[in-house]
């Protein structure tokens, strides 16, 4: 179920795409709640446009090439759903770190912290986060509960992150009293 939405987009919006991971949504036994409510909060809480939302299997080949398949198109944003915990398929966090080139750990710290505090089960969580060329990867637990909590953590900062990923490595408050005279 992979759904592509092209049409043109202002550069200033952020370009976003979520991909859940998850065997039973790819083999049509489960319907995939968790992605289309990421998908919402990126669309609600940030005003991004999401291009591109899909399933595939916890496999962590087709996962990798989602991934820097995605990545390729200029994506700003990637959130991926699902995969994240200690069972034996979850390895959506290997996938990603085949892929990515930078880690971001403290988007990925946030998150557990603060899902921390509703349950010890976020400690087993071990998504991670990551920078690919010019798109930042985000992984997000596969509950459509734990998914949008663990995103509305951290949307506050990720417009600064795709700002600084388009190459705009300007800090306005810190700008504006550097040309001040003394």
């Amino acid at each position: 179920m992979n759904k592509d939405h092209q049409s043109p987009v202002p550069h200033q919006v952020i370009r976003a795409a979520v991909l859940t991971v998850s065997d039973r949504c790819a083999a049509g036994i489960a319907e995939d709640t968790a992605g289309p409510a990421v998908a919402e909060v990126l669309v609600d809480g940030l005003g991004a446009r999401v291009s591109w939302t899909g399933v595939v299997p916890d496999e962590p080949e087709v996962i990798s090439r989602t991934l820097r398949d995605l990545a390729e198109r200029e994506l700003d944003l990637l959130a991926t759903v699902g995969g994240t915990g200690c069972g034996p398929r979850d390895l959506t966090p290997e996938a990603t770190r085949a892929v990515i080139t930078r880690e971001v750990p403290g988007l990925a710290e946030a998150m557990r912290a603060a899902s921390a505090r509703s349950t010890p089960h976020a400690l087993l969580q071990r998504g991670l986060c990551g920078v690919r060329g010019a798109t930042l990867i985000l992984n997000l637990p596969g509950s459509p509960k734990a998914a949008v909590e663990n995103l509305t953590v951290v949307l506050p900062a990720l417009p600064h992150a795709v700002q600084l990923l388009r190459g705009n490595t300007t800090h306005p408050e810190t700008e504006a009293t550097d040309n001040v005279s003394l």
